[in-house]
């Protein structure tokens, strides 16, 4: 596995937690947000500011646009930047540490993986991630790093979608299979009509990209192509230095106990693949 993919592996579980344990929706309630996707929205968006719909819909990509509109800009009349940016790093720090995520452990790797030179051309997510203060709190500053690098890898994943001819919604769909994710449950998830839906698989299938029983060859390949450029990307934009085995392993048992936990599934939106 590509050493890129191997740190990924590592700290999207960490990462992910926050949109699975069970306080975040609460959290975003309690300082003015609607729900769920309010929160998932303003929380996500947050580092680049009171940023637009449209803006969230390009970078996050999957996501049907009238569905984040629902949330953007108007979640920024309920909760400044400012306080869904601390209640997001209290709520995940909160939700590791409930896990069972060390801080020494948590403090290793912050300083093998500080501080990051990261390229940020074409990154928004990422550089905007990068250019937040680390918390003091080591549990804290390390879930703000997973979210760096997660961000600034998924730019790179978008870049690569749309070098291959790929929308957001066609990546949603050719990821169900290998992923083992269910299509209806990923439809209503990203927000898409079922004619929405249905258009989108119709042109993957003439593009010989999907079968009735999965993806084809020719998708399985593009697939592969993609996720290679993304690890590559990742890897050239900054991470090279990384020494990705100490991370890993000073990381492991806190992996665990997230996967352990139960919180995040192991057939997941976020597309991890559970490790231990």
């Amino acid at each position: 596995m590509h050493p890129a993919r191997r740190l990924w592996a590592t700290l999207e579980p960490l990462h992910a937690l926050v949109y699975f344990t069970p306080e975040v929706r609460e959290a975003g309630k309690a300082i003015g947000l609607r729900g769920y996707w309010d929160t998932y929205f303003a929380f996500r968006a947050a580092p680049l500011g009171p940023v637009s719909a449209p803006a969230v819909v390009a970078m996050f990509a999957g996501f049907e646009p009238g569905m984040v509109a629902r949330s953007l800009p108007s979640a920024w009349s309920r909760a400044s930047v400012e306080t869904c940016l601390a209640t997001r790093s209290t709520v995940a720090a909160d939700a590791m540490r409930t896990v069972g995520v060390l801080a020494d452990a948590c403090a290793t790797a912050v300083s093998l993986l500080s501080p990051l030179d990261l390229a940020t051309t074409g990154r928004p997510l990422g550089a905007a991630n990068a250019a937040l203060p680390l918390p003091d709190d080591p549990v804290g500053a390390l879930w703000q790093i997973t979210t760096t690098l997660r961000e600034h890898r998924g730019d790179g994943h978008v870049a690569a979608l749309t070098a291959a001819g790929l929308s957001g919604l066609d990546a949603v769909q050719l990821q169900l299979a290998p992923k083992g994710l269910d299509a209806e449950t990923m439809r209503q998830v990203r927000g898409w009509s079922v004619d929405q839906w249905a258009s989108a698989r119709s042109s993957l299938l003439e593009r010989g990209l999907l079968e009735e029983g999965g993806l084809t060859a020719d998708g399985t390949a593009l697939l592969a192509g993609i996720e290679e450029t993304t690890d590559s990307l990742a890897w050239h934009g900054g991470l090279s230095t990384v020494p990705v085995d100490e991370v890993v392993e000073v990381l492991a048992p806190a992996v665990a106990a997230v996967w352990g936990s139960g919180l995040v599934p192991a057939f997941n939106p976020v597309g991890v693949p559970r490790t231990s």
